[in-house]
């Protein structure tokens, strides 16, 4: 029998939603959040549950500094045995680490979360 993987939610991802709907909330798109928790409990836990390797692993990425190495080693150890990976979703970037049977999902981000608000950091100065 095969045994089931088990998602869980980290108090970070529930801190990052909250951050989304915020943010979708100011951009007058309340309804792209109920789709997107919609996606996470029909379609993104279900597939992980299935497929718990699906997503592409995060530390295939090449480094190429001296802090990037750094950074992955200490990342490596905090993380022990478990695999840090990364699941797109439409507009949203989903990290997760996977022990075993169990799958912690650590952060999610919207694709415009990720950028830079230059203009709100010049008019602060």
């Amino acid at each position: 029998m095969t045994t089931k993987t088990i998602v869980n939610l980290t108090a970070n991802f529930e801190r990052n939603l909250e951050s989304i709907e915020t943010f979708l909330v100011e951009a007058e798109a309340q309804r792209a959040y109920d789709t997107l928790l919609d996606d996470l409990l029909f379609t993104v836990i279900p597939n992980l549950e299935r497929f718990p390797d699906m997503g592409r692993s995060f530390m295939n990425r090449p480094a190429r500094s001296i802090e990037v190495i750094n950074a992955v080693t200490a990342l490596q150890a905090k993380l022990r045995n478990g695999e840090l990976r990364e699941y797109l979703l439409a507009e949203y970037l989903i990290l997760y680490v996977r022990y075993d049977e169990t799958i912690y999902l650590l952060s999610i981000k919207h694709h415009r979360q990720l950028s830079f608000d230059f203009i709100g950091h010049w008019s602060a100065n």
